[in-house]
């Protein structure tokens, strides 16, 4: 055998003695915390959940340049405190403010979706996607307008 097949081989066995080590072992299912299954949500997990009056604002029709805002009223429905961690636009024409402290189980807030149509025309639809610790971790607001 030449040197370099002695390395190789040497190679395959350390790799395969490495992933055989029996020391993994599958993750249990209790480490998974869903409050969703095939029958609903389970309420008796400690998790909070945002809830929109509604996900979507139609602003109708603008004229192009104006720079509007809509807030969307959202409450904290689930049985935990609920955090927002971040508001991402599908545009740089949109931008999105949000409460950055802690929501009480019961309470509600507001996400103030601003828009600046200038060098818009036609119909615009832009979305913003709202992470938090809720279930779900992500909850897409959507905002259009026709730009004349």
């Amino acid at each position: 055998m030449t040197r370099k097949s002695i390395i190789l081989v040497a190679s395959a066995l350390l790799l395969f003695a490495a992933c055989n080590s029996g020391k993994d072992k599958p993750a249990g299912v209790d480490i998974i915390q869903n409050p969703n299954s095939a029958e609903g949500y389970d309420e008796s997990q400690k998790m909070p959940r945002i809830t929109f009056e509604n996900d979507m604002h139609d602003f109708g029709q603008l004229m192009a340049g104006e720079n509007i805002s809509y807030s969307f009223k959202f409450t904290n429905t689930g049985n935990a405190d609920l955090i927002i961690s971040g508001c991402d636009a599908s545009c740089g024409c949109t931008v999105a403010e949000y409460p950055h402290g802690r929501i009480a189980p019961g309470k509600s807030d507001y996400i103030t979706v601003s828009f600046k149509s200038k060098g818009m025309s036609g119909q615009q639809m832009k979305e913003v996607i709202v992470a938090s610790n809720a279930q779900p971790a992500r909850t897409k607001l959507r905002i259009t307008a026709t730009v004349r």
